[in-house]
């Protein structure tokens, strides 16, 4: 069984080269069933980028595929959002053209430049997408024809600062499970030592959040609130999708989004996790990386930044989890 990514990466590299959209001709889709689903994390190998998470972090990580030299493997959430880890196993990898211009960009090192949104109403969306005049590609599922677990399409032309594409999946797919109708083992893939429970948001920086904000409220994700994350020297909005957040974000004097930047340009900057105790997985931190790390009110409430930008190639922030109307609803500055 392939991975999602030997798709999806493929399908990200036609949204490589940003592109501006003509102005809307009517109201999007509703995008009240959709949320953040997850990134696709490169490491310098995929033992190194699995050892951090697990070792450093805290995360339980399971296993995938290698089929051509780039294996990954999957961190997956009890929200039902995941992680993908994937490294470089051989010398000669066999790279889609996806994968090829993320090692580019990323220049070998690790870090991320792709994610993917979640919904149940992808046709919907799609339609919506094509009415608005943004070039989307045709839907392509798998991993195989017999029976397919995921449908997806992605852009010709990326409309935001990072690669992104739309997925759902079939009520039965479970990758990671040799026996999908196990349920204690499914559950168990899904609880972490940190105490990790969801992916709540992921952190896109470019040159002009505003511009990533426009287009999100184009293509139906409104209602922005202005955010401040002084821990990485950023500013920008914070959109809520479904019962995630999408900070768009820019640099705010120095810090690490302005050394990003500078570095290699618009990517993925950093991700949020809300874990059940914040105090785990503070000293679950501290004790991978051998040093204390102070708390601070983030967008998302009490929350501690893991040093990992050498590591990972982007920030790791675990939050207290909290119930709000809007995952947005505290962040605004």
């Amino acid at each position: 069984m392939r991975s999602i990514l030997f798709v999806s990466a493929w399908l990200l590299c036609l949204g490589a080269a940003q592109g501006a959209t003509s102005a809307p001709t009517l109201a999007p889709a509703p995008a009240s069933t959709t949320r953040l689903d997850h990134i696709l994390l490169w490491g310098r190998g995929i033992d190194q980028v699995t050892s951090v998470m697990a070792v450093k972090l805290g995360f339980q990580v399971r296993p995938g595929r290698d089929p051509g030299g780039v294996a990954n493997r999957y961190i997956r959430f009890s929200d039902s959002s995941f992680i993908e880890l994937l490294g470089i196993t051989r010398p000669d990898p066999t790279f889609d053209p996806g994968m090829k211009e993320d090692q580019q960009a990323l220049k070998g090192g690790p870090g991320a430049r792709a994610f993917g949104f979640r919904s149940s109403s992808l046709d919907a969306i799609h339609g919506s997408l094509q009415a608005l005049h943004y070039a989307v590609t045709p839907f392509f599922s798998g991993p195989d024809s017999a029976k397919p677990g995921w449908r997806l399409f992605a852009f010709d032309h990326a409309p935001l600062s990072s690669s992104t594409f739309f997925i759902d999946y079939a009520a039965d797919y479970a990758p990671d499970q040799f026996d999908p109708a196990n349920t204690g083992d499914y559950r168990a893939t899904r609880e972490h030592p940190n105490g990790a429970r969801e992916l709540s948001s992921i952190w896109l920086v470019s040159a002009d959040a505003d511009a990533d904000r426009r287009q999100l409220e184009k293509m139906g994700f409104g209602h922005a609130v202005p955010v401040k994350l002084p821990a990485v020297g950023a500013k920008g909005f914070c959109v809520p999708v479904g019962p995630t957040a999408l900070l768009a974000l820019q640099p705010d004097g120095a810090g690490l989004a302005e050394q990003t930047m500078t570095s290699g340009g618009p990517r993925i900057l950093g991700v949020s996790f809300g874990v059940a105790d914040i105090g785990r997985a503070q000293r679950w931190a501290e004790r991978g990386y051998e040093r204390k790390l102070a708390t601070y009110r983030g967008p998302f409430g009490e929350s501690i930044l893991a040093p990992t930008q050498d590591d990972l190639g982007l920030s790791i922030e675990f939050h207290a989890m909290q119930r709000s109307s809007s995952p947005c609803s505290a962040a605004s500055l």
